[in-house]
């Protein structure tokens, strides 16, 4: 067996980013950018009003005060979008939205609260200003030529707007990983049969598949491959055409976990098939005609576990983003835990940001079978390799699944 660390290092080094497409700015959004976005023009492209109120010549009202007002004429109005027809000049004002450009001659705007305007088109100022004040600058946001989203940036809504606010209408984003999913099993009936005694429902596809869209890629369901060599060669050349193929049972060691020698068989690599962990012990990884292989294990837990791991952070890689993994804290451990040696243990906990710290509570059930744990969850405390005990109160690192606070990505 190998430890977690050396499956994700022999893993990674396959891993290759995509290809990537332009698409409309309108479907980008959790999309990963594939290229540097320079803005060609300043933001604003010139200067303009931040408030409502009057642009004046700030040396006009320099001693204008509360009992000692400034008596200036107004002699245009003007909205976002309209610029003055007016030059302004000594004595003179100009009533001003917010949004719109300032005026030739004008060096500030005075509020609106701080001046009264009278039928006669006389504006009192009650307040004198600085020059720039209420006044955005040309190229106060972005100036030509700025980097103003990077390569390898997932796609917000701020994002988004700041592509739309340079005039761009679509962008250069990394395709979609499109990943094959094929169930093995006897025991396998997909959700419309009615499953006989000792049959269950075809739930790790569909538990895979929501994995793989949450993680940015496509999900491909192939189906079932009952436990012989030949629906399982169908079912894998059917996936090979995905950018990834995920396999879910048939790789530990009973007389019908037929998948690893059949990816060998049809002459494949397989880089390893065991990993010192649980859930998930039994985990193949190897290339099949170029792509990668994922052969997870049968039981749903392990099978989320390890794709949390390992298929996870590929299918993030594989888009062109840096930060792959999921955010770890350092958590205080409520209650004890006990386990034996050698392998490394994910433990399903629920873990919260309580009076400046973070706590974790381990599940009670944490059999690879309950597929309920991960329901209940959101988050996988660390049990190191060859510790056998923590205690109650304990400082333990937490894989966070679930935590809307901790932007990973």
């Amino acid at each position: 067996m190998i430890t977690v660390e050396e499956a994700q290092e022999i893993i990674f080094a396959k891993i290759k980013t995509i290809d990537s497409s332009e698409i409309d700015i309108q479907d980008a959004l959790g999309r990963v950018l594939s290229e540097d976005v320079f803005s060609e023009r300043a933001i604003p492209p010139w200067a303009n009003s931040a408030m409502d109120g009057y642009a004046v010549r700030s040396e006009d009202i320099k001693n204008a005060t509360k009992g000692n007002p400034v008596e200036l004429k107004v002699i245009e109005r003007i909205q976002a979008g309209v610029k003055a027809k007016s030059v302004l000049r000594e004595g003179e004002a100009i009533r001003i939205m917010t949004g719109a450009p300032m005026p030739q001659g004008a060096d500030a705007i005075v509020l609106q609260e701080e001046t009264e305007e009278s039928d006669s088109g006389v504006v009192k100022i009650y307040l004198s200003v600085e020059s720039g004040e209420s006044v955005r600058v040309a190229g106060e946001d972005v100036e030509i030529g700025d980097l103003v989203v990077s390569k390898g940036t997932k796609l917000t809504p701020p994002a988004i707007g700041m592509l739309a606010n340079i005039g761009m209408d679509s962008c250069s984003v990394y395709n979609k990983p499109r990943v094959a999913i094929l169930a093995t099993g006897e025991e396998l009936v997909d959700l419309k049969e009615i499953p006989d005694e000792g049959q269950i429902f075809n739930s790790n596809s569909y538990a895979l598949a929501a994995q793989v869209e949450e993680a940015g890629g496509e999900a491909i369901l192939l189906g079932i491959a009952k436990d012989n060599t030949e629906d399982l060669v169908k079912g894998i050349k059917r996936g090979m055409s995905a950018d990834i193929l995920i396999t879910s049972g048939g790789v530990s060691v009973g007389d019908f976990d037929l998948v690893k020698d059949t990816l060998q068989d049809l002459g494949n690599e397989i880089n390893f098939w065991r990993v010192r962990m649980k859930p998930g012990k039994p985990m193949a990884f190897g290339m099949l005609g170029g792509n990668p292989f994922f052969g997870l294990p049968g039981n749903p837990v392990s099978t989320m576990v390890s794709f949390e791991l390992f298929v996870r952070p590929s299918l993030l890689k594989m888009q062109g983003l840096k930060n792959i993994f999921r955010a770890k804290v350092n958590a205080t451990l409520k209650g004890e835990l006990l386990k034996s040696p050698e392998r490394r243990h994910y433990i399903r906990a629920v873990t919260t940001f309580n009076e400046n710290q973070w706590e974790s509570t381990p599940l009670e059930v944490q059999g690879s079978n309950i597929l309920h744990s991960m329901v209940k969850s959101n988050s996988l405390v660390l049990f190191p390799e060859y510790e056998t005990k923590l205690e109650d109160a304990q400082t333990v690192e937490v894989i966070l699944l679930d935590d809307p606070n901790i932007n990973n990505n």
